[in-house]
């Protein structure tokens, strides 16, 4: 529900979808996450402040997205910015590579899905380092 609310804009029907997800579950990080993104896509950044407060003050966390790829019968997990995996420097290179490429064939990057109050370089430095184009 949060995500489309988001999708589709509808920041009343967000508050009412989470608001019964808490009632529901007050422990429920993703509840929590999903409205602060309804607010961020939104602009709202004193609202996205004060969820991720009320996370903070629960003692409640985001999980980590992961992605993973079995290559040669093993599993490989990859984290946003993952810098753990051991053949880190040549996905990274190769995913700079690849970036650039797409660029230059008129890719232009949907930044509004980035839900950070950051500058449009940050944005797109994000969405290139998202765990699905790691594992890609």
């Amino acid at each position: 529900w949060l995500g489309s609310c988001r999708i589709h804009c509808s920041i009343h029907r967000g508050e009412y979808a989470a608001e019964n997800a808490l009632w529901l579950d007050p422990q429920c990080a993703s509840a929590y996450v999903g409205l602060s993104n309804l607010y961020s896509a939104a602009g709202r950044w004193d609202d996205v402040a004060n969820v991720r407060k009320m996370m903070k003050d629960k003692g409640l966390k985001k999980k980590p997205a992961c992605s993973m790829i079995e290559v040669r019968n093993r599993v490989h997990e990859f984290y946003a910015k993952d810098d753990l995996h051991p053949q880190k420097e040549e996905i990274y290179s190769e995913l700079e590579r690849l970036s650039r490429q797409m660029e230059r064939a008129g890719y232009v990057p949907d930044t509004n899905l980035v839900f950070h109050d950051v500058e449009e370089e940050q944005k797109k430095h994000l969405l290139y380092h998202h765990s699905e184009k790691l594992a890609i």
